[in-house]
C-alpha cells in the first residue's frame, strides 16, 4: 500500500487544482463564428455586439458601433450621430451640429414642430400624440410616428382597439383605411366604405367619429386621448406639472412630504438630513459624486465594470453585478475591501438590480434566461419569480406599495408591474417604447420613470400606466444612456457616448447640467439618501392588506405569496418573525463548481475500488503460491537438490509478506 498511497497523495492535489482552475480561472478561446473576444480576453455572444448593452466588462463590445447604429427610422446627423425622425425640425439642436434643423422652414422656437413649409408650428408634445393637429396630418404621419407604433404581433384574439389582419396579426384600428397597407395581405385597406364605428365602437374607449375614409377616436372635454383609442381623465397637477411632490388638484397648490422642506423662494422640496450621494459604476470602478457635482471621488476601484448597482441605505451597502457575468457582489460604501464579498452566482448576465429594503429582498433581471429573479439580501437563497420574458433589461421596486416593475427590450418592448411575489401582473407601457434600459420610481409623486435607448428619451407614467409624459428628449447627452435615478426635482442619467453624468428638470427636461463630463464608460447609478428608503408598513398580498406586524414570503414554496404573519405569543417587536421564511436549503452551486465536485467524487470512487481490488489480490495470492512452493519442496526427494547453507527449510506453509515483499514471520527449521 505504500507506493499506492504516495501515488494518491500526488494525484489528489493535482486533480483538485485542475478542476478548480478550469472552473474559475481559465479562459477558453472564443468561438470564431459565434463569439466576440472582449478586450480582457473573455467571450460574449456575437449577437450581443453593438446591441446597446455592455456585455464585456471593459465595454469593448459596444466600441466602434457608429456604422451600425442608425436605422431606417432614424436621421443620420452630419457628425454620425443618430436621432429619431420625429426630432427633426423641433427647434432643438439634437444632433449637436445643427444638421437636424438645417433644412427646416418656419419654426425656430425651441420645443416646437413644423407642420410644413407653409403651415403652422406646434408644441413638440403634440407630435405623435394620437391626435392630428397639423392640417396635413404630418404630426401623426407614418414617416414620423412609425417607430412609436407597436410592432404587429401574432395573437389568437386582438383587443377591441386593434384590427386583425387576414394572417392573424393585430394592428391598431386607426391604421385601417388610411391609404397605406399595414397588413401583409392588405386586408386593412379592404371594405373601406363601411362605418368602422359600428364594429366595437372602432376600438375607441369613448367616442368614435366616422369619416368618408376611415375614422378617429375622440374624448370628452375633461379627458384626453392616449395612443389612438383610449381616453383618460386629465390630472391638472400632472398636466401642469409644477409641483415637485404633493399637489392640490383644484388650486395647484404645492406641498412637500414630512421628510422634505420646501424652499420658499423656488418652491422646491429638499430632503432633510445628510447630503445625497450619487453612486455610479464605471470601467474604472465604483465612484461617488454629490448630486450637485461639487465633490467626486473613488469608492471601490477594485470593482471595475459598468454594471447595474443598487443600495441598502440602512447599513451603507451596495449591490453590484459584474457586466457579462452571473456574479452579484455585496460592496461596502465605506470602501473597505474586506467587507466586499461575492453574494450570488446566477445564470447569465444581470441587466438590472433593485433592493426591497422593507422585506430585505434583492430583485434582478437576466437577459439570457428571460426572467425576473428574487433572493434574500444575505445570499442564502434565490429563485426565478417571473419567467418567459424576452430580454428583460431593468427592474425597480416600491415595497411600501408592494409593487415590482420591470422592462423588456426585445421585439415587443414593454413595461409591466406585479405584486412583490409576482402575482397580479399588469402591463403599463406598450406603445412609443423601443429599448428601455433603466427604471426609477419617484416615490413622493408615485411616478415611474424610464430611459429609452431607442428613442433617446426619458419618460414617465403613474403607477397604473396613465398620465404618460416624455420629460427629456434627445439633447446630445442621451445617445447611449445606461443608468437612471430620480431625486427631489431632478432626473439623473449616465451616457456612454459622451462619457458623462447628467441631470435635468424632472418635469420638462430643462436646466440640463453636466455633473461629470469625463466619466470613463459610466454604467448603472443609484442615489443614496435615507429619505429614499423610508420605513413603514408594506402593502401585503393581492388583497393590499397593511400588516400590523410582518409581511413575509416563503421563497421555497411552489408558488410564493406574500402574507401577513402576527408575532408569536409573548414575542416583542424586536423578536418578530423575519420578513423572509428562512427554512431554505443551502444556496445552489454554480455549474462549474458542481461539475468539479462531481468529477472529484467519481475519481475518488474509482481510486477506492482500485485500492480494494489490489488489497484483495495481494492478501490471498501469496498464500496460494507459497503453498504450492512448499509442496514442491516437501515432495522432492532428489538428493541432488541440496538447499544452500544458511537457508531456512519451510516447516509450514504459513508465510506472510508485508507490502514491501520482506519476511515478517517465518516458522522455520534452519540448518
Amino acid at each position: 500500500m505504500g507506493h499506492l498511497g504516495g501515488l494518491f497523495l500526488l494525484i489528489f492535489p493535482l486533480t483538485c487544482c485542475h478542476i478548480w482552475g478550469a472552473a474559475g480561472h481559465s479562459l477558453p478561446p472564443c468561438h470564431e463564428q459565434l463569439e466576440f473576444k472582449c478586450g480582457d480576453g473573455s467571450c460574449v455572444k456575437k449577437l450581443s455586439v453593438c446591441d446597446g448593452h455592455r456585455d464585456c466588462e471593459d465595454g469593448s463590445d459596444e466600441h466602434r458601433c457608429d456604422h451600425l447604429w442608425c436605422e431606417k427610422d432614424e436621421f443620420s446627423c452630419s457628425n454620425r450621430r443618430c436621432i429619431s425622425l420625429h426630432l427633426l425640425c423641433d427647434g432643438s439642436n439634437n444632433c449637436g451640429d445643427g444638421s437636424d434643423e438645417a433644412s427646416c422652414h418656419n419654426c425656430t422656437t425651441a420645443g416646437t414642430f413644423s407642420c410644413g413649409p407653409s403651415d403652422t408650428c406646434l408644441p413638440g408634445n403634440k407630435l405623435c400624440d394620437g391626435r392630428s393637429d397639423c392640417r396635413n396630418g404630418r404630426d401623426e404621419s407614418k414617416e414620423l410616428c412609425g417607430l412609436s407604433r407597436p410592432r404587429p404581433q401574432t395573437s389568437p384574439a386582438c383587443t377591441s382597439s386593434e384590427f386583425q389582419c387576414g394572417d392573424g396579426r393585430c394592428i391598431r384600428q386607426s391604421w385601417r383605411c388610411d391609404h397605406s397597407a399595414d397588413c401583409s395581405d392588405g386586408s386593412d385597406e379592404a371594405d373601406c366604405n363601411q362605418d368602422e364605428c359600428k364594429v366595437n365602437n372602432g376600438g375607441c374607449s369613448h367616442r368614435c367619429v366616422d369619416q368618408p375614409m376611415g375614422f378617429f377616436c375622440d374624448c370628452p372635454d375633461n379627458m384626453r386621448l392616449v395612443g389612438d383609442s383610449q381616453c383618460e381623465e386629465v390630472d391638472a397637477c400632472l398636466e401642469n406639472d409644477v409641483c415637485d411632490q404633493l399637489c392640490v388638484n383644484g388650486s395647484l397648490a404645492c406641498d412637500c412630504h414630512e421628510d422634505y422642506l420646501m424652499n420658499p423662494a423656488t418652491r422646491e422640496c429638499k430632503a432633510k438630513g445628510d447630503a445625497a450621494q450619487l453612486i455610479f459604476t464605471s470601467s474604472k470602478g465604483i465612484r461617488r459624486l454629490t448630486v450637485t457635482g461639487a465633490e467626486y471621488r473613488e469608492l471601490a476601484p477594485h470593482f471595475p465594470g459598468a454594471g447595474p448597482v443598487a443600495a441598502l441605505v440602512s447599513n451603507r451597502t451596495l449591490y453590484w453585478a459584474r457586466p457579462g457575468r452571473g456574479s452579484i457582489y455585496r460592496v461596502s460604501m465605506d470602501g473597505k475591501p474586506q467587507d466586499s464579498v461575492l453574494l450570488l452566482k446566477v445564470q447569465g448576465s444581470v441587466s438590472g438590480l433593485a433592493v426591497d429594503w422593507i422585506h430585505q429582498l434583492l430583485y434582478w433581471t437576466n437577459l439570457e434566461s428571460g426572467c425576473v429573479s428574487v433572493g434574500v439580501l444575505d445570499g442564502s437563497t434565490q429563485r426565478p419569480l417571473i419567467t418567459g420574458l424576452y430580454k428583460p433589461s431593468a427592474v425597480a421596486v416600491d415595497p411600501l406599495q408592494g409593487l415590482l416593475f420591470w422592462a423588456q427590450s426585445g421585439s415587443s418592448p414593454k413595461i409591466e408591474r406585479s405584486r412583490l411575489d409576482g402575482r397580479d401582473r399588469m402591463t403599463l407601457v406598450t406603445y412609443s417604447i423601443r429599448h428601455p434600459v433603466a427604471l426609477s420610481v419617484d416615490m413622493p409623486r408615485q411616478l415611474l420613470y424610464w430611459v429609452d435607448l431607442g428613442t433617446k428619451s426619458i419618460s414617465r407614467v403613474n403607477l397604473d400606466g396613465r398620465h404618460r409624459k416624455t420629460v427629456v428628449e434627445s439633447n446630445g447627452y442621451l445617445d447611449r444612456p445606461f443608468g437612471l435615478a430620480v431625486f427631489e426635482g431632478f432626473v439623473y442619467w449616465s451616457d456612454n457616448m459622451t462619457s458623462s453624468i447628467c441631470r435635468a428638470d424632472k418635469h420638462n427636461g430643462r436646466n440640463l447640467q453636466i455633473l461629470l463630463p469625463n466619466a470613463t464608460s459610466p454604467g448603472g447609478m443609484v442615489i443614496v439618501q435615507p429619505v429614499l428608503q423610508p420605513s413603514g408598513p408594506s402593502v401585503c398580498g393581492h388583497t393590499r392588506t397593511v400588516c400590523q406586524h410582518e409581511c413575509i414570503i416563503d421563497l421555497m414554496s411552489e408558488s410564493p405569496e406574500l402574507s401577513c404573519t402576527p408575532p408569536a405569543p409573548g414575542q416583542n417587536k424586536s423578536q418578530e418573525i423575519p420578513a423572509i421564511s428562512r427554512t431554505v436549503p443551502a444556496p445552489t452551486l454554480s455549474e462549474p463548481t458542481f461539475a468539479g465536485i462531481l468529477s472529484l467524487i467519481m475519481f475518488l470512487s474509482v481510486l477506492l475500488v482500485g485500492m480494494a481490488l489490489w488489497w484483495w489480490r495481494e492478501e490471498f495470492r501469496p498464500s496460494t503460491s507459497l503453498t504450492e512452493q512448499s509442496f514442491s519442496l516437501k515432495e522432492s526427494q532428489d538428493p541432488l537438490i541440496i538447499p544452500p547453507p544458511n537457508t531456512c527449510r519451510v516447516k509450514e506453509t504459513l508465510l506472510k509478506l508485508d507490502l514491501d515483499g520482506e519476511s515478517r514471520k517465518c516458522d522455520t527449521d534452519c540448518q
